[in-house]
């Protein structure tokens, strides 16, 4: 399946489930009518930083935007059956590792070009969700609010989200990472 048609899809089928009309995904995303339109015909490669708004908007992590919803839930994603976006802004592409089980838990392969950056601005979450980093090969400064940490290949840092977030290859060549993800309810 097409990468833009299966984020079309998410994206229609997670505002129709919430009861959204596009004017007030709109207004809760930040991101234009039009926009949102484009999106979920299929008809734009979205940023990361848009992709990301939206999913705050409608209560989700970035990653699950990237599910099939008419997939039969199995316990084994192959790689030929894992998703692959690329930011049309950064250049970093990204795999969806995880199944399509609705996991609390989802894993991300990143390749992220030379000298990019991107930046994620996080309002709260309607859920806890942590995200840890595990550097494979290159370099990369991970910023998460006021934190800030250069990774090299084999460290890894976790931190927690609903804060800004921001990511960049410093070095020369590309850098891999892997991403987990793991949404909790918040306590009440």
């Amino acid at each position: 399946m097409d990468i833009n048609q299966l984020i079309a899809g998410r994206v229609l089928t997670l505002r129709n489930a919430r009861g959204l009309s596009l004017a007030a995904l709109a207004e809760r995303s930040g991101v234009s009518r039009s926009n949102i339109s484009l999106i979920e015909r299929g008809e734009s490669s979205a940023t990361a930083t848009v992709l990301d708004k939206l999913a705050n908007a409608l209560g989700v992590t970035l990653a699950s935007l990237f599910e099939a919803d008419d997939a039969a839930p199995s316990p084994l994603s192959t790689r030929a059956q894992q998703p692959v976006w690329t930011d049309p802004d950064s250049g970093y592409t990204r795999r969806q590792l995880s199944p399509g089980l609705r996991s609390p838990m989802q894993l991300v392969e990143v390749v992220f070009p030379p000298r990019r950056r991107v930046s994620y601005d996080q309002p709260s979450h309607s859920a806890d969700i942590h995200q840890q980093v595990w550097l494979l090969e290159g370099e990369i400064i991970v910023t998460a609010g006021e934190q800030q940490w250069h990774l090299q290949a084999g460290d890894c840092v976790a931190f927690r989200e609903g804060q800004h977030i921001a990511y960049e290859n410093p070095g020369p060549t590309p850098a891999r990472y892997l991403v987990s993800l793991v949404t909790l309810p918040f306590a009440l």
